[in-house]
């Protein structure tokens, strides 16, 4: 009964990476807990949320930031792993940032390599 508004409060609250996803599945869980009162509908409502979630993580983000930034969606998934394991939350908010920068970095130093006396002789 309470799906859309749990979704769409998920889907608002989801920026913020790890709590909007917690909290989201937190008020999903006591929804069905309250709603069905059974495993059936605990596990329904947990798998569902969870291939929402796989799709969302795995898919949807890194295709459409990596679009927006020129990243392949691989170098989007792994960037994130990397940066939130090295430096943790924080890593996670600055993985993009730091990666489209070196991006640039490293597209400008390979047009200075192409361009130079060293790489036509």
């Amino acid at each position: 009964d309470v799906g859309i508004p749990v979704g769409i409060f998920t889907g608002l609250a989801v920026f913020i990476p790890y709590i909007g996803f917690g909290i989201g599945l937190t008020l999903a869980v006591l929804a069905a807990l309250l709603q069905f009162g059974n495993w059936y509908g605990l596990g329904a409502v947990a798998v569902v949320y969870g291939i929402g979630q796989f799709v969302e993580s795995f898919y949807l983000t890194p295709r459409l930031v990596g679009e927006r930034i020129g990243l392949h969606p691989l170098v989007v998934i792994f960037a994130l792993l990397a940066f939130g394991q090295l430096f943790g939350f924080f890593g996670v908010l600055l993985a993009l940032p730091t990666c489209a920068v070196l991006l640039v970095g490293a597209r400008q130093l390979r047009r200075v390599y192409l361009a130079s006396d060293l790489y036509r002789h």
